[in-house]
């Protein structure tokens, strides 16, 4: 190849970067066609030097850039070898199908690329294994850029701290390229204006690994758009994407199968057939990062021991990341981690260390602020900048979470006073924000039992607007919520497991969470034995033992019934004694025992209006409760006419203090007792009543309940269409909550 060539390129490229066509840039400098023609192929090897400078000007070329284009008709011989830089491939390589698949789309065809280099970013947490994924692409696509593959390692996040200066990185591929040292030029713009003009029309591949920043790769991108650049950094690289049009592709941790065919590949098919039961447990302890599958693979051949002592090292605790190293700074999960930790400003550093110390599986921006003890407008600046440096990943708008093995390393880097310190911070949150939705999804709930303590310093809980808003963040916060409850019991917390287990229980009651309302009202059992309080303790066994009926262990829900009505009667809380009596009444009816049931409930409302205050808010709520569990009652022992009259006293009570709860229960007890006095029209409006009263405040399988009594209605009615409509939908939600009683309607739905 002559200079000529390298110019002739050069010429090209620039002309088409201007969309000019042949005749276009002749005409601009008043030479024939044929004369550009035969520049760009490489035939006039040497143009005269006044043609020179008129395509310099029609280039807009000033400067360093304009010298170097110069010096490029000057006779200079051009690069005669071909770069082949690319480290060795990744062998054995597994996974990674979907990122191969869209790096592969990036060689489109050449009618579809764009005017510019296609540049990739990849980004990914420390150990993910970016430069594998890269190095081993590369080598699948090399015989594609026939004019050289060039790689660099720019050392961003290099435990020495020695990040590769862009110009170094230029000067090594003027190398590669075969430019003599004589002819670099001198000062670093000139020299990327060189490199750039000697990609200019080549199909050259660059692989810009492990990059610190947008700023490190700007001067190495060429412009041509015959190259292509592969990028690859711990941080997200979002400068590159706005201002240079990277596209960006985000490695994740391995899919289990991934990790086990990764470990197949390392330790081969009859090891891991031999034991089944560790593999599992391996993959776990790795959370799907290469490096750390990697080194258990290691330590597993080297030691020759069975895979189960591998399994026993791995989940002994705080000895993870000590059985993760493989004895050398690249082959040692906490060391590889800790490049990233130093480049973190102190701020960010702290906020790293506290977020290890979160119990639950993911985190938002204000109980981050919280864990941190500080503002949510700083602390999400924070957090921007460990998601940039793939410390943390922002996995749903405002809603972070961090690698289980970089939560470990975090939680490590913590003292052990400032963890104490910001998971009661965290806790404290989240028991205030919970407490006060739990008031906002029902409202007439009586004063909480053990007041809330104000919040610590640094600390803001967050207010839910209404109740449908109340609803969505304990939804959202649900198994964050549970996880500060274990945390609070195992650091002795009594307070806040008690709170916590009062703030969900609501929320509990109407999704259906059974099992976690029994294990919140355990551990508040157990607390409320600390706090030395037998009214809280009674308050707690009841609820306790409702939780144990409703989920189907009724020898331990009566127990704790009768536990709580022993302390209430001890004490003298006749509002306690009838929650009691009512809670008592449901376990009779689930034994089928009716008449002890409408018992239990007629002591219920004897309790509530034998006092002096009957009147009092309190106390009335609970007459109107046990006014409407006695209609109930009434009506399915048949006396339908006493049931109307009961429940529609419970009606008006419950109607004038606005507790729509206990109107939604009052109004299908009210349904059941017209639908089989045969009114069916006022059953059915009774029955729409409650079920969207029931449906808006998240009553699930109660919705269900009213349901297939509205569908028996219409059915008696002779309604069929109406009553398969209804009874579809209390299947499809019963289904849902996969409860037993879905049966019974399947059987009415293949009956008619």
């Amino acid at each position: 190849m002559t200079g000529g060539s390298a110019f002739g390129l050069a010429v090209r490229a620039h002309r088409r970067r201007l969309g000019l066509s042949q005749e276009d840039l002749a005409d601009r400098i008043g030479v024939s066609t044929s004369t550009i023609g035969k520049v760009e192929a490489g035939r006039i090897s040497q143009p005269r030097p006044a043609t020179v400078r008129l395509l310099a000007d029609a280039f807009g070329l000033t400067g360093e850039a304009r010298d170097t284009f110069c010096q490029g008709a000057d006779g200079e011989p051009a690069p005669a070898q071909v770069a082949a830089q690319l480290p060795p491939d990744v062998h054995p390589f597994t996974g990674r199908t979907d990122e191969l698949t869209r790096l592969d789309k990036l060689l489109a065809a050449p009618g579809e690329r764009p005017t510019v280099a296609v540049i990739t970013a990849l980004s990914g947490m420390a150990g993910i294994g970016k430069t594998s994924l890269a190095v081993h692409w590369a080598h699948r696509v090399a015989a594609q850029f026939p004019d050289g593959q060039l790689y660099v390692n720019l050392r961003g996040f290099d435990p020495s701290g020695r990040v590769m200066d862009p110009a170094d990185a230029v000067r090594g591929f003027l190398d590669a390229l075969g430019v003599a040292p004589g002819q670099i030029p001198a000062s670093p713009d000139a020299q990327a204006a060189r490199y750039r003009s000697l990609l200019a029309g080549r199909r050259v591949l660059v692989v810009l690994d492990n990059a610190r920043d947008a700023e490190q790769v700007r001067a190495l991108l060429p412009a041509s758009p015959t190259a292509l650049v592969l990028v690859t950094s711990r941080n997200q690289l979002t400068g590159l994407l706005a201002t240079d049009g990277a596209h960006p592709l985000h490695l994740g941790a391995l899919s289990p199968q991934e990790s086990r065919d990764l470990l197949n590949e390392r330790l081969g098919t009859d090891r891991l057939a031999a034991e089944p039961s560790a593999v599992p447990e391996i993959v776990a302890a790795c959370a799907g990062l290469p490096l750390a599958l990697s080194i258990a693979a290691a330590r597993a051949q080297q030691s020759g021991f069975p895979l189960a002592a591998l399994v026993a090292d791995l989940g002994e605790t705080g000895n993870r990341l000590n059985v993760l190293d493989a004895g050398d700074p690249l082959s040692d999960v906490r060391a590889i981690f800790s490049w990233s930790y130093a480049t973190l400003t102190p701020p960010a550093a702290r906020l790293f260390r506290l977020l290890g110390l979160n119990p639950g599986p993911d985190l938002s921006t204000s109980a981050a602020a919280a864990l941190a003890g500080a503002p949510v407008t700083e602390t999400r600046r924070l957090l921007a900048q460990l998601t940039r440096a793939n410390l943390v990943t922002e996995h749903r708008p405002g809603r972070y979470v961090q690698h289980d093995l970089l939560r470990l390393y975090a939680a490590e880097l913590a003292s052990p006073e400032a963890a104490a310190e910001a998971l009661s911070r965290l806790i404290a949150f989240y028991v205030h924000t919970a407490c006060t939705a739990n008031r906002l999804v029902y409202p007439n709930l009586d004063a909480i039992a053990v007041p809330l303590e104000p919040l610590p310093d640094g600390v803001g809980a967050e207010s839910p607007a209404d109740h449908d808003a109340a609803m969505a963040w304990l939804d959202a916060e649900h198994a964050n919520l549970l996880a500060a409850a274990t945390q609070a019991a195992r650091a002795g917390l009594h307070i806040y497991a008690w709170q916590l287990a009062w703030g969900l229980d609501t929320f509990h009651y109407r999704r259906w969470h059974l099992h976690d309302q029994v294990a919140t009202w355990q551990a508040a059992v157990t607390a409320a034995r600390h706090l030395g309080r037998p009214g809280v303790l009674a308050y707690t066994h009841r609820r306790l033992g409702e939780a144990y009926r409703r989920l189907g262990r009724p020898a331990e829900g009566l127990a704790q019934a009768r536990e709580a009505l022993s302390l209430f009667h001890g004490i003298g809380d006749r509002c306690g004694v009838a929650d009691v009596h009512l809670d008592l009444s449901m376990h009779a009816e689930r034994e089928g025992n009716l008449r002890e049931a409408l018992e239990q409930a007629e002591r219920a409302l004897t309790a509530t209006r034998s006092g002096e205050d009957p009147g009092a808010d309190p106390v009335e709520l609970r007459m109107a409760r046990a006014l409407n569990t006695v209609g109930w009652f009434r009506a399915l022992l048949g006396d339908h006419a006493a049931a109307l009259t009961f429940c529609q006293e419970a009606l008006e009570i419950n109607t004038r203090r606005g507790d729509e709860e206990n109107i939604a229960f009052t109004l299908d007890s009210l349904g059941y007792a017209y639908q089989h006095r045969h009114d069916y029209q006022q059953a059915v409006d009774h029955y729409q009543r409650a079920i969207e009263s029931f449906e808006r405040l998240g009553y699930a399988s109660m919705t269900a309940d009213a349901l297939e009594r509205l569908g028996d209605t219409h059915h008696e009615a002779g309604h069929p269409g109406a009553a398969r409509e209804a009874w579809t939908r209390a299947l499809r939600i019963r289904t849902r909550l996969e409860l037993d009683s879905a049966e019974s309607v399947r059987i009415k739905l293949r009956a008619h």
